[in-house]
């Protein structure tokens, strides 16, 4: 994958403006909240809750064959912006132990609420799974 940032712009913190995939096959993963498993919340606290959904996007995408570095995509759905913002900086450390210095493109939105109660996150990935040898 190639990041694609261009040329005079500001370079992005935690994101590429655009990634260039190989071919291959491609996965959408479906927005998982910050649950285990079981569908139980162990935690309401957002950082908790981030680094579940992101071990859960993971396990989805190791189920296809995927790795990390295959995620081309991530949309940031999240219920609290004060609380996603003063816990930023803990959010890229759990983002750097799960996906490294890979940042693929990405959005995060603002949203009123979500359907898993008491969800306060959720990540929604698209991944391009190339043909490995």
């Amino acid at each position: 994958m190639t990041p694609i940032n261009p040329a005079g712009w500001a370079p992005p913190i935690g994101y590429s403006n655009a990634i260039a995939a190989p071919p291959g096959q491609l996965l959408f993963i479906a927005g998982q909240v910050g649950w285990t498993a079981e569908q139980r919340f162990e935690s309401e606290d957002l950082t908790a809750q981030f680094e579940q959904a992101l071990k859960n996007v993971l396990t989805v995408l190791a189920e296809a064959g995927g790795q990390p570095s295959d995620i081309c995509r991530m949309t940031v759905y999240c219920i609290d912006k004060p609380g996603y913002l003063a816990a930023r900086s803990a959010i890229g450390q759990i983002w750097r132990g799960q996906m490294g210095r890979h940042y693929p493109a990405m959005s995060l939105v603002f949203v009123s609420d979500l359907l898993d109660s008491p969800g306060k996150v959720e990540l929604e990935a698209t991944a391009v799974i190339p043909a490995r040898s």
